[in-house]
């Protein structure tokens, strides 16, 4: 059985720091693309950051130089976030797939999102 567990989130100052962590099971990330994404009240889901099964990192625009996505041999997957801004503010969701990609709905196992809030 395929199992994610996100957790880290939290309430946090702007500018802040937070990491986010994905416990996982059931799957192996030598085939998987394994990322990060976003969904904000009222908004669409959005990719936040993946690593693709040949090791290869995407980050979106919004967050690059701020964010890093990491994976260490526990098949645990994490997302440190630094210099927080309001607009990061949202349920945050790991995510694996077969296929990979930005388009979340090519993703086929989801974690429960954990929320991080950021005040201004």
């Amino acid at each position: 059985e395929v199992q994610l567990q996100a957790s880290g989130g939290g309430l946090v100052q702007a500018g802040g720091s937070l990491t986010l962590s994905c416990a996982t099971s059931g799957f192996s990330f030598d085939d998987h693309t394994i990322g990060w994404f976003r969904q904000a009240p009222g908004k669409e889901r959005e990719l936040v950051s993946y690593i693709s099964n040949y090791g290869s990192i995407v980050y979106a625009d919004s967050v690059k130089g701020r964010f890093t996505i990491s994976s260490d041999n526990a098949n645990t997957l994490y997302l440190r976030m630094n210099s927080l801004k309001p607009e990061d503010t949202a349920v945050y969701y790991c995510a694996a797939s077969l296929s990979g990609g930005s388009i979340w709905e090519a993703y086929d196992y989801w974690g429960q999102g954990t929320l991080v809030t950021v005040s201004s």
